[in-house]
């Protein structure tokens, strides 16, 4: 019922000339939705699984899943976005260059043949986007929220997506703030409002402090950990789990499933830990599905991989005599704590191309920096084509230069009343700039030359390790093997005396079986009358 009202309010809004929808578009919505309930996903046991798979639903609808985390960052700096305050409302029309632009660029990167519909994409991910987030009905959207759900539904790395959010939720010490990490919560669980999974997964205010103590001081590290621990916190288990759905689609596991009888099938694979070699799929495992004894209070295990028999066999030999180490989990990468400041350049002067009308010696700035270049945007050019334009932009950077220097003079001839004070600081200030200049060159000299020595002492130690190898190391390297095929060829042994045992094992209950039946048959003739049994084994008496 609130799914009609919902859409009954999207189909009669009325917005002005930036706010209208089509009925095309909230149809697609409807159509959607429609979709969704068809793919019988409320059938699906657990709840975070059921809404895993309702948003990878929408995900694929939508077509986020061919956008990367760093295409969607680029294009909200393109429009802008990352010099909006997170609270600030935006209208349809600005949301809609935002989206349309999104699918523009896929399309540049995707082959003609699987080129996605633009406006159909746009319509239904603005619809969908509006139908989450604008509760109010006004046609207007908060840029924290639509940050959220399209850093969240778009493809690439769970960390890289965390990393992100955690760079709109942090201050400039690269600490989180608690209230915008509350915001961030709010946002984040209205996606499984949207798929009508509110129940499992509602916001309250508790779960803030239940993720994050507001009295600690939480930076991207420690945010990471927590966020992609395994179990993670509650209300957000389903984030981590819908990356792993996204990785396992493509995976086949040539097995058949006990309970739907498939040949082979994708996703997830389930192993009942009782019942011997019992597998199930994962739309079977999900939706309860069981067949011979198996029941559903058995412990399973989920895997995201197969291996063959064969394999897993070599693997547990190789393992048990220690030739392959244990595997670790994988390691979240540590990041620094504080943020990444930008370097100020704004105090630096430009030095001047053609050095001699400074009235330096010319080798005295045959190191120094290109910072025209660097504001004219010329800093992704390569050496060989920066070459070739020098000769042309040191005519452009004279006259430049000369336009400042007369704009400067011109300037001090205006204030030419200035006290003596000013103009010792204003030339204190130049040679500040000057000395400053004079120790960025000789620390790049040093760090080129320490770079060189680096790398020719790496050369040097590769050589001695090719021209002469340890002979302690291959001594116990042949050690090793020696005792690895002694091993070998003492498992082989056992193996042969165990099929040996097991052919005498069997040969003695052969044995066993017939001397049992010989018994039984004396045991049955001392049994027989003595007249019969001589009439039995002496006829011609008679």
């Amino acid at each position: 019922m609130l799914h009609n009202r919902r859409l009954a309010s999207l189909d009669g809004r009325r917005y002005s000339d930036d706010m209208m929808t089509t009925a095309h578009s909230v149809g697609e919505h409807r159509h959607m939705i429609a979709k969704m309930k068809g793919q019988n996903f409320d059938a699906i046991r657990f709840a975070s699984y059921r809404l895993a798979s309702k948003l990878r639903f929408v995900q694929k609808k939508t077509h986020l899943h061919l956008v990367d985390i760093w295409n969607v960052i680029e294009a909200f700096r393109e429009n802008g976005f990352h010099t909006l305050d997170p609270k600030t409302e935006i209208g349809i029309s600005r949301l809609e260059a935002l989206i349309s632009g999104l699918y523009y660029q896929l399309n540049k990167r995707l082959p003609t043949t699987q080129q996605v519909n633009t406006d159909n994409c746009t319509n239904l991910l603005l619809n969908w986007l509006l139908y989450t987030f604008n509760a109010e009905d006004n046609g207007r959207l908060r840029v924290f929220a639509i940050k959220v759900a399209l850093g969240i539904l778009c493809a690439g790395k769970l960390m890289d997506k965390l990393r992100y959010i955690f760079s709109q939720i942090s201050d400039s010490n690269g600490h989180m703030i608690a209230s915008k990490f509350q915001e961030f919560l709010k946002d984040a669980l209205a996606l499984p409002a949207a798929v009508y999974e509110s129940p499992s997964f509602a916001y309250s205010d508790a779960i803030t402090s239940s993720i994050f103590d507001g009295h600690s001081k939480v930076n991207v590290n420690e945010f990471l950990d927590v966020l992609m621990s395994d179990p993670g916190p509650r209300s957000l288990i389903w984030l981590p789990l819908l990356h792993r759905m996204a990785a396992v689609e493509g995976v086949e596991h040539p097995v058949p499933c006990d309970a739907c009888n498939k040949s082979s099938f994708t996703g997830f694979r389930y192993k009942c830990q009782r019942c011997y070699n019992y597998q199930l799929c994962q739309e079977c495992f999900w939706r309860g599905r069981t067949s011979k004894t198996h029941s559903l209070d058995h412990d399973v295990k989920e895997y995201a991989t197969f291996k063959s028999p064969s394999k897993q066999l070599g693997h547990s030999i190789r393992k048990s005599f220690r030739c392959v180490p244990d595997k670790r989990n994988p390691e979240i990468p540590r990041f620094p704590d504080e943020p990444e400041k930008t370097l100020n350049l704004s105090h630096i002067i430009p030095p001047s191309p053609l050095l001699s009308h400074n009235g330096y010696h010319e080798s005295h700035h045959q190191n120094s920096f290109d910072l025209a270049s660097i504001h004219s945007g010329s800093t992704s050019r390569s050496p060989t084509k920066q070459n070739s334009s020098l000769e042309s932009s040191k005519v452009d950077d004279e006259h430049r230069l000369i336009a400042r220097y007369a704009a400067r003079l011109a300037a001090d001839a205006n204030h030419a009343a200035r006290s003596p004070s000013e103009l010792s600081l204003t030339l204190d200030t130049s040679r500040a700039q000057r000395e400053l200049i004079l120790q960025l060159e000789a620390k790049n000299r040093e760090i080129m030359q320490e770079i060189a020595h680096l790398r020719r002492q790496q050369e040097m130690e590769d050589q001695a390790l090719q021209s002469q190898q340890n002979p302690t190391l291959l001594a116990e390297l042949k050690v090793l093997r020696q005792r690895k095929e002694e091993l070998e060829q003492h498992l082989s042994t056992l193996q042969e005396s165990r099929r040996e045992l097991m052919v005498q094992l069997e040969g003695l209950m052969k044995l066993l079986k017939v001397r049992c039946r010989t018994i039984k048959h004396h045991h049955g003739r001392r049994q027989t009358p003595l007249p019969a049994l001589e009439a039995t084994s002496h006829p011609h008496c008679r």
